[in-house]
């Protein structure tokens, strides 16, 4: 049986989760999301690492709106004249699956979704970059119900065109990778390997390493150097460092955002846990109208856990408070001391009252090694690995590894914790690695 991970305490906000394939999803539900994104490779800008067909969405409907959640389909490529007719098609039998909005970023996917949909819910994907109020009016007249700001949004303008526009739902990123383009609209990918990102298929040449020659850039007549640095394994030039808004929300709910969306459909199921868990954990204290000197404790708490638990590129506030959004230029990413190594599958309640907590192997793990459980309102589980048994046969076992889909194993654990349904676990790495 399913244990809800939080009970909703503001209807109207909402944490919405990436979905690369359906246990990505369910696990973004058991942390605590609200909504999903997901959607086919043909129309999205996830082609690789995207389980999704059509079967797939009507599943993932079914089991979302059985447990009060959403389901967004992105259709958001920037269309070719041989994408409209299949699209037609492809939206025809959304129709039926029954999913609560459509995300576009075309003109011409919006008027195709207008004319063989017209009660659709509209969702303006980040890629139409809106990042003014007339260009937030404009949509609005076209049936966009809900508009996804650009990354290149402020604080300022969000308020002002909620302000005006107060009926217009916003929704804006507040975690995950950053592209070095503007509103993601970029053509390095195409240039180097002929694989566009505006047609999902980014191989993400900013996050390459380049060879350079000179160690500064200067544009004349202006006084701003851009420093080139090169390491022993090449410069990062265009590496963004990755969106971190933990401790901002307030203040976006407070300029008017509704919907908190997390990058990230490529991303591991314990990406999932982790940052839906953080952050649902402090939506839901903001919420609860906590003191600003507890709310600001819990803040830094879990902002140190999404930044030594996560590999990530460095965190920066975006464009958010009108500052230049961080670059990575020493790295490609950070290194962490701490390693995902397995998923539950399921939790038996036993008679000594104890929890059997069965779960897939991930990567390796070992007795005496230090595990933590995420588990529900991000409480973490903290264990030292005593006893560890193989699923199949109960014997006990000192390790197991990941390889081949992962072993299935179990441990017991008090049986007053509370875990979500999906429950992740990671283990400690050695001291000597730098978080």
């Amino acid at each position: 049986m399913e244990l809800r991970y939080h009970q909703v305490l503001s209807s109207h906000l909402e944490l919405l989760a990436p979905a690369g394939n359906t246990l990505k999803m369910k696990t973004a539900f058991a942390y605590g999301a609200d909504a999903v994104y997901l959607g086919i490779p043909d129309f999205s800008l996830r082609v690789r690492i995207n389980d999704f067909d059509l079967k797939g969405i009507k599943e993932a409907v079914l089991y979302a709106h059985k447990r009060g959640r959403k389901v967004y389909v992105t259709a958001n490529i920037f269309a070719h004249n041989i994408h409209l007719k299949s699209f037609v098609v492809y939206l025809k039998k959304l129709k039926t699956v029954g999913i609560d909005a459509v995300i576009v970023s075309d003109p011409g996917i919006l008027s195709l979704v207008k004319n063989n949909w017209p009660k659709a819910e509209i969702h303006l994907s980040t890629q139409a970059n809106c990042t003014n109020l007339e260009a937030a009016k404009f949509w609005l007249k076209q049936g966009v119900t809900r508009i996804v700001l650009g990354r290149e949004v402020t604080l300022k303008e969000i308020k002002e065109i909620h302000r005006v526009l107060p009926k217009l739902e916003l929704e804006y990123f507040i975690h995950g990778a950053m592209c070095m383009a503007y509103s993601g609209r970029c053509f390095l990918s195409k240039l180097f390997i002929n694989r566009s990102g505006n047609l999902g298929d980014c191989a993400q040449p900013c996050r390459w390493q380049y060879d350079v020659n000179r160690y500064t850039l200067k544009a004349k007549g202006h006084e701003e150097e851009l420093e080139l640095v090169e390491e022993q394994h090449g410069a990062y030039l265009l590496n963004s460092q990755d969106l971190c808004l933990i401790k901002n929300l307030a203040d976006l709910i407070k300029a008017g955002v509704s919907s908190f969306k997390i990058e990230g459909r490529a991303k591991s199921v314990y990406y999932q846990a982790t940052v839906c868990g953080a952050y649902r954990r402090a939506l839901d204290l903001i919420a609860k109208k906590t003191p600003a000197v507890k709310l600001n404790k819990e803040l830094d708490f879990l902002y140190k856990e999404l930044e030594t638990k996560l590999v990530h590129r460095g965190y920066t506030t975006g464009f958010l408070l009108e500052e230049k959004a961080g670059q990575n230029i020493v790295d490609s990413h950070n290194k962490s001391n701490w390693e995902f190594c397995g998923q539950a599958i399921k939790n038996e309640i036993l008679a000594n009252n104890k929890i059997r907590l069965i779960f897939q192997v991930h990567n390796t793990i070992k007795l005496d090694d230090e595990l933590e459980i995420i588990g529900l309102n991000y409480d973490i589980i903290s264990l030292k690995l005593k006893k560890l048994f193989n699923a199949s046969t109960g014997e006990e076992i000192s390790e197991a590894h990941g390889g081949g889909g992962g072993q299935k194993c179990f441990v017991e654990l008090d049986g007053k914790l509370k875990l979500p349904e999906f429950a992740v676990l990671r283990r400690k790495l050695i001291d000597s690695i730098s978080a």
